[in-house]
């Protein structure tokens, strides 16, 4: 992609129907590093490639705890997800207090959704340029959405973005029946195997760069840490 006249704003049009700047948001998401979202009938689970600017500094964070019963992953800009996740915790703190209940997953995607279209709506704004993976649990079950820099949202079974996530998402659609039967354990252990698809040759999945969260029936979030991630790794390179 490159400059040119109909790119100066983000409500101007295209001859061919097109909004260059929401496309240059969706290019920020596919250069970010790769995250996957997945369930079963029980469990949602997020992963996430860690990636770090340089060997000086450390890695970045990519899953946002929302509430105790959702978490966000995202590939794009860093800055941008911080400013979505504080409104998607004020929601749910406004959802315990109004309704003493917790939000649910849906209306929280839908709220987020609504935020960030209407920065395609006003020639001074720009859209986020950051892709979510939403990972919940609610009275409904565990729930995984995609949302858009444009604000599409999409109710997904399993759902990869970033850097060379087509590969994981083609693991993903092979294995889509066994995900689903799978137990908690499992459903982490096939979210591990897409991610690895999406690592660059030069390097691997060990306990520093890989970020696992999941969510479901009797357990409310939870940020695994290294030392119960890495016997998950240990146990993929021995397949």
């Amino acid at each position: 992609m490159f400059r040119n006249q109909y790119d100066g704003d983000v409500v101007t049009w295209s001859p061919k129907g097109r909004i260059f700047q929401a496309e240059y948001a969706g290019e920020a998401v596919k250069q970010g590093s790769a995250t996957i979202a997945a369930k079963n009938k029980t469990h949602a689970v997020i992963v996430a490639l860690l990636r770090k600017p340089s060997e000086l500094s450390s890695h970045q964070p990519k899953i946002f705890e929302i509430d105790d019963h959702v978490a966000i992953s995202i590939s794009g800009l860093s800055s941008d997800a911080r400013s979505l996740s504080r409104f998607m915790r004020s929601e749910c703190t406004n959802s315990k207090w109004l309704f003493e209940e917790p939000l649910p997953v849906g209306r929280l995607v839908s709220a987020v959704a609504d935020k960030m279209q209407k920065c395609t709506q006003i020639w001074t704004r720009r859209p986020y340029g950051v892709g979510l993976l939403v990972a919940g649990h609610d009275e409904k079950g565990p729930h995984v959405y995609e949302v858009e820099p444009d604000a599409n949202y999409y109710d997904c079974k399993s759902m990869a973005i970033g850097s060379r996530s087509q590969s994981a998402r083609t693991y993903l659609e092979r294995n889509m029946q066994e995900i689903a039967d799978s137990d908690r354990d499992g459903l982490i252990r096939h979210a591990l195997l897409a991610l690895r698809e999406c690592v660059p040759s030069d390097s691997e999945l060990n306990h520093e760069n890989t970020h696992i969260a999941i969510v479901g029936e009797g357990e409310s979030l939870t940020m695994l840490s290294e030392d119960v991630v890495a016997p998950f790794l240990d146990a993929l390179e021995e397949e």
